[in-house]
């Protein structure tokens, strides 16, 4: 393999800094490499099953909530000229007092992508709770970008795993395509459902959750103590 070195140097920097930068250095363009031979594999993956159930959720129309309630069925989330799906499972079902820190992290980073993921694929969130009170929560938050939905009174959340055997909400990221008018299943965050490492989280939303991959750059890493909070 060619040596990862070059000749960048940072002020102050010693030779036992630059052979151990230089060491790791190895190891990111390894992972690098690693990382785009995965999603070149995942994008290859054939069709996973048609979306046989005719799924209805509600929305508001409008910004800040403040539009019409309106039901909408998964066809009409496909605006034209878009047939990629992106749905995350917000964890906030109605019997919970609030929605789950965690989810509303990775949530306060999407608000701000929604606008550029618009330009080439359709963008939803599922939450089982009644769409006022994730509206209502939407605006608490600051919110604007993102076309949050209610999947209460639809299996929806249970079939795609974002609700569990005893109706507990999971934290799933599913995407759909849409080919020749039909609507099929093409991809599942399973890490979530697979061992994890001794020492690891699941990790199966890392890609759409910035939080950690900054600290993961920090000297202090990830911790294991620590998780966000709705408020500071």
């Amino acid at each position: 393999m060619a040596s990862s070195k070059h000749k960048v140097r940072f002020p102050g920097e010693s030779p036992a800094y630059r052979s151990a930068r230089d060491s790791l250095l190895d190891a990111e363009i390894e992972l690098r490499r690693a990382t785009e031979a995965v999603a070149a594999q995942r994008r290859k993956l054939p069709l996973g099953g048609e979306v046989a159930e005719d799924y209805t959720f509600e929305e508001i129309d409008g910004k800040n909530g403040k539009g019409k309630k309106r039901k909408v069925r998964m066809p009409d989330l496909f605006d034209a000229g878009k047939d990629t799906l992106i749905i995350y499972n917000f964890m906030y079902g109605p019997e919970a007092a609030r929605p789950c820190p965690s989810c509303t992290s990775i949530l306060d980073s999407l608000d701000g992508e929604a606008p550029h993921v618009a330009q080439r694929a359709n963008l939803a969130v599922v939450a089982k709770s009644p769409i006022e009170r994730i509206r209502e929560f939407a605006k608490e938050r600051g919110w604007r970008n993102l076309r949050l939905l209610s999947s209460q009174g639809s299996t929806y959340n249970h079939d795609y795993q974002g609700e569990n055997a005893k109706g507990e909400q999971m934290p799933a990221l599913n995407v759909f395509v849409r080919r020749n008018g039909k609507i099929y299943h093409f991809y599942n965050t399973e890490l979530m459902f697979a061992p994890a490492d001794p020492g690891q989280d699941m990790r199966h939303v890392d890609m759409i959750w910035p939080l950690w991959n900054l600290f993961d750059v920090t000297p202090e890493g990830r911790g294991t103590k620590w998780k966000p909070a709705l408020s500071y």
